[in-house]
């Protein structure tokens, strides 16, 4: 539960930059890693454990997926700050600028 709130307080108060913003993220997937693990061996069942792994594996994609987009925006925008994310709105039919008509 600490750990969470933790996590919690880590995004609302580090909103500079995009990969600090990303590691309370991930500590607050360790806290859920930890409470499947406490609660599986808690009640002797090992589907705690498998939604451990499972939820690790998603963790490492997320990492892997968020470290290719920081590095994109990097090598186009030459920096990650986050003021300068509302730059990298698509112009798409499902963009936030434009609204669908039927």
């Amino acid at each position: 539960m600490i750990i969470s709130i933790l996590g919690i307080r880590g995004i609302l108060l580090n909103r500079r930059n995009i990969p600090i913003m990303s590691m309370p993220i991930e500590s607050m997937l360790l806290a859920v890693n930890s409470n499947f693990l406490v609660f599986s061996v808690s009640s002797d069942d090992m589907m705690g454990q498998s939604f451990a792994s499972l939820v690790s594996t998603v963790a490492a994609a997320e990492s892997a997926i968020g470290l290719a987009i920081f590095v994109i925006t990097f090598r186009v925008r030459g920096t990650i700050a986050v003021e300068f994310i509302n730059s990298i709105q698509g112009s798409g039919p499902f963009s936030l600028g434009e609204r669908i008509r039927f």
